[in-house]
């Protein structure tokens, strides 16, 4: 017997036993108050009308005043019985008739089967939607299936642990499968699949990374460890942000690349607008957005100002984007560089330091715990150790610290004692960036973020490329603009996302101006957030591949 069934036993016994009690005490009052001698049966049924309030009949009115207040009592005892019925057994079993259970099979073909759901699995169905390439979510968990189902994604409830949960999702006609949970689940769920294909691509992850290894012998294909993702791309954006290296790009054709460049403060683009910056006549690069203050922007206003909370996203040759880091830095920030000091040596804070190292840019590692590799033991939120890590001449700090609240305190304090000090940061919950950034920090980037983007890469390949930042850049054709204009179109207004360039004949067109034609052959590159990319294959007809 379960819970349910045993809290419906408990409220039945306790109704019978109030019925049957005041049926009796009707029955005495009827006949010793009342004068009116009545049987048990005809008691227990006035009880039930007391109950329901459908009357009495011929017993009213009475004539003592205990019979009154036992009718009362018999009267208010049904109603609370009543009113407890509801939330108890009613609105549970209407709610029930009301739920739609997820599925328990797919007639997907050509998709992408993740098996597990995690905030970074999320980040890859955004991906896939935006790329519009079908997935199917394999769920045990019956209120989660149903959840997600209700949400709109596309789900089947079962067993990913099992063959039958893989046959259910239809893995016999997957691209690949993705596998999201604890590195044991993973292991069972890569044999299971195995088990019914051998062909077909599985990518792992690996929260701990000595389980890669075992994933593999398993029968991943390719297992991605989140920590390292994080440390790597955390290292490369500092590595932007202090040097003239451009750091992370995305190569579109011969010679149009897409990069992200941070403001530094007192650069020559701090506290100028757009307009004023003169970015195309100066360097023949271009702006397509720009994230203030963490949040992304497609085709800012030119009338927008610029600083060191700003992250401009732009395209151009190399070449151009070389002339425009240049006007990112500030001069005295390119000449004799200081450290870099890294707070926290963990998974994540040991890959900053080890990628940095293999750069040969200087490093000061601060942690609470000594270690070999640690320089400064104590908690990088007192500004005594930030003292002694070298933070007054460092050119950055990066945040790799195990706690989201950590990383906000941190930040703080590193921004109220060092104005000028690049604060580059990690958080576990993409919810949490927004804090960070409001705290003073340059740079934040979400592990779950940056891991599902990863490995949306690594599925999707060169027709979609992310910025870890949280724009997708996605190559794809446009049949339903054919014969239009861009400025026609209206690309940006209708969708959120920015045309960056286009692809004709092996060509690639990136000067656009607004009376640019688009032709039924075109391949379109198109810059947005996930749901503005999504927004813009419903535009353009761009049906699931």
């Amino acid at each position: 017997m379960n819970r349910q069934q045993r809290r419906a036993a408990g409220y039945f016994v306790l109704l019978a036993g109030v019925a049957l009690g005041y049926a009796l005490l009707y029955q005495w009052g009827m006949a010793h108050l009342e004068g009116r001698p009545v049987t048990f049966v005809h008691a227990l049924e006035v009880t039930v009308q007391s109950f329901t309030s459908t009357g009495y009949g011929e017993d009213a009115p009475w004539t003592t005043a205990p019979m009154h207040v036992l009718v009362i009592l018999m009267q208010l005892s049904g109603l609370v019985l009543l009113v407890l019925s509801l939330p108890l057994f009613v609105a549970p079993w209407i709610e029930r008739r009301l739920e739609v259970d997820a599925p328990t099979r797919t007639d997907a073909t050509d998709h992408v089967v993740v098996a597990g759901f995690s905030e970074r699995g999320e980040t890859l169905v955004n991906e896939l939607t935006a790329a519009n390439v079908p997935y199917v979510l394999l769920i045990d968990d019956r209120e989660t299936a149903r959840r997600l189902h209700e949400d709109g994604r596309d789900v089947v409830r079962g067993d990913p642990e099992t063959v039958e949960g893989f046959v259910a999702a239809n893995v016999d006609e997957a691209r690949s499968v993705v596998l999201d949970d604890a590195d044991e689940r993973n292991a069972m769920m890569a044999l299971s699949v195995r088990e019914r294909r051998d062909d077909v691509r599985i990518v792992s992850f690996a929260e701990e990374p000595d389980a890669a290894t075992y994933l593999e012998y398993a029968g991943a294909d390719d297992v991605l460890s989140p920590h390292d993702i994080l440390g790597r791309s955390l290292a490369d954006k500092v590595t932007s942000t202090i040097s003239t290296d451009l750091g992370e790009t995305v190569t579109v054709g011969e010679d149009f690349t897409v990069a992200e460049m941070p403001i530094q403060q007192a650069s020559d683009l701090d506290g100028v607008t757009l307009a004023e910056s003169r970015i195309r006549e100066r360097t023949g690069a271009h702006v397509i957005g720009a994230w203030f203050a963490g949040a992304f922007v497609g085709g800012p206003d030119p009338d927008r100002t610029i600083d060191r909370n700003t992250i401009l996203l732009v395209a151009g040759p190399e070449r151009a984007l070389h002339d425009l880091k240049d006007l990112t830095l500030a001069e005295h920030r390119t000449h004799g560089r200081g450290p870099v000091v890294v707070a926290g040596h963990g998974d994540v804070g040991s890959t900053v330091k080890n990628v940095l190292d293999s750069q040969g840019i200087e490093n000061t590692v601060v942690d609470r715990e000594d270690g070999p590799s640690v320089d400064v033991v104590g908690d990088v939120s007192d500004p005594g150790i930030l003292a002694e890590a070298g933070a007054d001449d460092a050119n950055a700090l990066v945040l790799a610290l195990g706690e989201d609240t950590q990383t906000v305190f941190a930040t703080l304090v590193a921004r109220e004692e060092y104005d000028e000090l690049d604060v580059v940061a990690r958080v576990d919950e993409a919810d949490a960036a927004s804090k960070v950034y409001a705290a003073g920090a340059d740079y934040v980037m979400a592990l779950a973020t940056v891991s599902g983007r990863m490995l949306a890469d690594t599925i999707l390949g060169e027709d979609v490329m992310s910025l870890d930042t949280g724009v997708t850049i996605v190559r794809t054709t446009a049949p339903d603009l054919a014969g239009s204009t861009l400025a026609s179109a209206n690309v940006r207004a209708r969708t959120g996302c920015t045309v960056i360039a286009v692809e004709r004949d092996g060509v690639v067109h990136a000067d656009l101006d607004p009376d640019f034609g688009i032709e039924r052959d075109d391949t379109l590159v198109v810059a947005g957030s996930d749901e503005d990319v999504a927004a813009f294959n419903d535009l353009v007809g761009n049906a699931p591949a």
